[in-house]
């Protein structure tokens, strides 16, 4: 049976999941085409169920979930893709219960966009950092967040606190702070493990958490030049910290 009606209750259910109190209320989120959902399913992801056209749900024939087959314009009302390949899924979020990292991680301190926030999950995942700790930031289920992504969110582990909690979870794991005023990162030697913190696209870091922390560490630029986002900054430091001083995580 193809769904042709928007009203019909499970296409209103997905449509919602494009608000955030909707994908915390239920614990789930989407992820759309072809590459992310066969990647959802390869990575052993929870999938709720596959929604897609008729073309695009035959693609998924042998993948056990329940499968909604929709019209065009059904899987364009609950599409947030500029140009929908016709097929999503509905995932479990993968939220982990606090504990304290045991490899480098990442502390995102207020990091806004989720383009940023896709971004930042992506390099992570591609150079081997499987914690992310998340302070005041974004949804990373958000839909541009996920996008942004590219299955990066299917590598890492989401932790969500408050700064409070920082030092409890952190305990003696040394926290690195990427601050213009700290010294140059492309000679800083890392301790073994650490926590590299990476602030708010427009303020930084917190001073809150700079408060806490034991190294503070800059990419040196021309003072002529604005500083670089929250994503690149990210990746040309955690790259830095590992490749460049051939302490590969992969």
């Amino acid at each position: 049976m193809i769904i042709t009606s928007k009203s019909n209750q499970k296409i209103k259910q997905v449509a919602l999941l494009k608000d955030k109190k909707f994908r915390k209320k239920s614990g789930t989120y989407v992820v759309e085409g072809f590459k992310m959902v066969s990647e959802a399913f390869a990575c052993g992801k929870q999938i709720e169920m596959l929604v897609g056209t008729q073309d695009a749900i035959a693609r998924f024939d042998g993948y056990q979930t329940e499968k909604i087959t929709v019209s065009e314009s059904v899987f364009s009302y609950v599409s947030d893709a500029v140009t929908p390949q016709g097929i999503l899924a509905v995932l479990k979020e993968n939220n982990k219960t606090l504990k304290s990292p045991e490899k480098p991680a990442i502390l995102l301190d207020g990091v806004a966009d989720p383009g940023n926030l896709g971004t930042i999950i992506r390099t992570c995942a591609a150079v081997g950092v499987k914690d992310v700790y998340l302070v005041d930031c974004c949804d990373p289920y958000s839909p541009k967040a996920v996008r942004s992504s590219m299955s990066g969110i299917f590598f890492v582990n989401l932790y969500f606190l408050t700064r409070e909690e920082i030092r409890l979870v952190m305990g003696k794991t040394p926290i690195i702070v990427a601050d213009m005023n700290g010294e140059n990162v492309f000679t800083f030697n890392p301790p073994e493990k650490y926590c590299l913190v990476i602030g708010n696209e427009a303020n930084g870091v917190s001073e809150e958490v700079k408060n806490m922390a034991t190294h503070t560490v800059k990419i040196p630029m021309d003072s002529a030049v604005e500083s670089l986002n929250a994503g690149v900054s990210l990746a040309i430091t955690i790259y830095t910290l590992t490749e460049g001083k051939g302490k590969s995580l992969l």
